[in-house]
């Protein structure tokens, strides 16, 4: 078997497509991981991480502004709690819009990765 470098530019484009598919989905992975109950921004990047082993991992750079996003659109609250030691924490919940928005987002995220699955695996005809 013979392993081939990439070539120049290639691993960019690799990155570039990575990139794209976690910001096309990440609105609906906060809400998802929102659905069990409210979690502050550091906590969110853990919980991602953690649940797909660090291949959906992000930075609060890349996080906070979708949780803004989300915000404004009226999907999710916030309130901020104090701890008695430590720096206060700004906490996201979903509100009902949010939950409703996490089904019609499933929805289409499902029918569009079934129709690529099915696509990707079928062998192409010939011209």
């Amino acid at each position: 078997m013979v392993i081939m470098s990439p070539r120049a530019g290639q691993n960019e484009e690799v990155r570039s497509f990575d990139r794209e598919l976690r910001r096309g989905s990440l609105e609906l992975v906060v809400l998802h991981l929102l659905s069990s109950g409210e979690a502050y921004g550091y906590e969110i990047v853990s919980k991602l991480a953690a649940a797909t082993n660090g291949a959906l991992a992000v930075t609060d750079g890349t996080l906070y502004p979708v949780l803004y996003r989300l915000e404004r659109a009226g999907l999710v609250t916030i309130r901020w709690e104090t701890p008695s030691r430590g720096v206060p924490r700004k906490y996201y919940q979903l509100t009902e819009g949010g939950r409703v928005e996490l089904e019609r987002m499933t929805r289409e995220w499902t029918a569009f990765a079934d129709a690529m699955t099915r696509l990707i695996h079928q062998r192409p005809e010939a011209s």
